[in-house]
């Protein structure tokens, strides 16, 4: 028995040495992260995406949603069973240093014909309980690589629930805003048809004091009827986006409770940070970081198979003739084990070059992930630019096509202008409004792209 063990130790000893260079340390992938954000060289460390989701989307009532939905979506529940799963299998792999033991009760019988008198058989019961353990050395570092692939697979997996809660508040916070421009809209469109059959009760006294003719007045009752025409696409459109959200917050479909657009507040605060700061932060950029992580450690197990395998069984038991409880005897076996694969149809070859490719693969993944964050950073900053630009340009608009509707009403009164110009002026006027209130959205939700963009949400 000593002569095995220390033979296993000497041999085990040789292994650890020769070991050093079959299982590679990990190395993180190169992120590349300069330049990711077009158009902006800040060097400024603070982000919007430090900041906690309830500190940007300050509605009230919007934080109640958020709050919501972060409890019941059932989405980001989904996310956590994944979670917890990875964390079984993450504490299966821990024990997989330890022996496995298994224990084994039988039963033998077995009988001959008795030479002296053949209808008396002799007969015997054997009764045996055992217990079997056996342990495999770790010599080629396979478990301890196991073991470290399936923490990042764990954390693969946490990330994923925390990229999950990100978009999760981000879809909320922007239903919500597209929510109450939808309701705006539908106030402005419902005016619109008031002003409209102003303009036509109008033009039929004008007809009657014939200033206009009846073309006039025909034409301005369309007009006001294809204004009208578009209430019902609207409240349609309220209806569905009231459904959605209901969604993401796992109810049942229903009114959702919202504030006016004009009241929100935006916050000010939209330093994106530097790149690095992105990259540590962004959920699908650390889950991708985790992929390689996971593909690089399977790759690491991988070699070991070309290795020989060293185990150690130990048995011991009990074996009596008479019963379970009975007198017998104890029985033991202890037994020492190398493996070494010689010729396997290619799998270890296979398995190795596999591990390989899906490494790469990993990598591959991981830097699309960080030039795919980078471009949404750089077109969230732009849409927040943009919003900005439109909307001062659209007050100036907004201004002088409503005096061009009091001025073509005054002049069409008196015959000094087409009534084609006030439906004209009308319409441009209605449009203009529509306009104004989708530039306060893209804002709005500008803020919440870029927070999303960042990788915000989830602290």
């Amino acid at each position: 028995m000593k002569t095995i063990i220390k033979n296993i130790t000497f041999a085990g000893a040789l292994a650890i040495l020769a070991a050093c260079n079959v299982t590679k340390p990990y190395r993180a992938p190169d992120a590349g992260n300069t330049a990711l954000f077009r158009g902006y060289t800040g060097t400024d460390t603070s982000s919007i995406a430090k900041l906690h989701w309830n500190e940007v989307f300050t509605d009230t009532i919007l934080q109640n949603l958020i709050t919501e939905g972060i409890s019941h979506n059932i989405d980001l529940q989904k996310a956590y069973s994944v979670t917890r799963q990875a964390q079984a299998y993450f504490d299966q792999s821990k024990l997989a240093f330890y022996p496995s033991v298994n224990a084994d009760a039988g039963l033998s019988l077995s009988g001959s014909a008795n030479p002296q008198n053949f209808s008396t058989p002799a007969k015997n019961h054997v009764y045996a309980t055992e217990l079997t353990a056996t342990w495999e050395a770790d010599i080629w570092g396979k478990l301890k690589s196991a073991k470290k692939a399936q923490l990042a697979s764990l954390l693969q997996s946490t990330a994923n629930a925390r990229a999950v809660q990100t978009a999760l508040i981000a879809d909320i916070a922007n239903n919500y805003y597209n929510l109450m421009a939808l309701d705006e809209q539908l106030a402005i469109t419902e005016q619109s048809v008031k002003n409209w059959q102003t303009t036509v009760n109008t033009m039929k006294s004008l007809k009657i004091a014939d200033v206009v003719t009846g073309a006039a007045v025909v034409q301005s009752e369309a007009s006001k009827y294809a204004v009208q025409v578009t209430i019902p696409d609207l409240k349609q459109s309220i209806w569905q986006t009231e459904n959605i959200i209901n969604l993401l917050l796992g109810r049942v479909p229903g009114p959702v409770k919202r504030a006016k657009i004009d009241a929100q507040q935006p916050i000010t605060m939209l330093n994106p940070g530097i790149p690095a700061q992105m990259l540590a932060n962004r959920p699908d950029v650390m889950a991708a970081e985790y992929s390689f992580r996971n593909a690089y450690e399977l790759t690491n197990v991988a070699r070991t198979y070309f290795y020989p395998a060293i185990t150690l069984t130990g048995s011991g038991g009990y074996s009596s003739y008479s019963s379970f409880f009975g007198v017998g005897s104890l029985v033991g076996n202890l037994t020492a084990g190398i493996v070494q694969p010689i010729f396997n149809q290619g799998a270890n070859k296979t398995r190795l070059q596999v591990a390989k490719e899906q490494q790469q693969q990993a990598l591959l993944n991981f830097q699309y992930t960080v030039l795919s964050a980078g471009q949404d950073v750089s077109n969230a900053m732009m849409s927040y630019q943009t919003a900005g630009e439109k909307a001062a340009t659209r007050v100036s608009q907004l201004e002088n096509l409503e005096k061009s509707v009091n001025y073509t009403q005054q002049l069409v009164r008196y015959g000094s202008a087409n009534y084609t110009e006030v439906l004209t002026a009308e319409q441009s006027l209605l449009a203009a409004q529509l306009n104004s209130v989708n530039d306060r959205l893209q804002q709005l939700q500008a803020i919440v792209y870029l927070y999303r963009s960042l990788g915000g949400g989830w602290q």
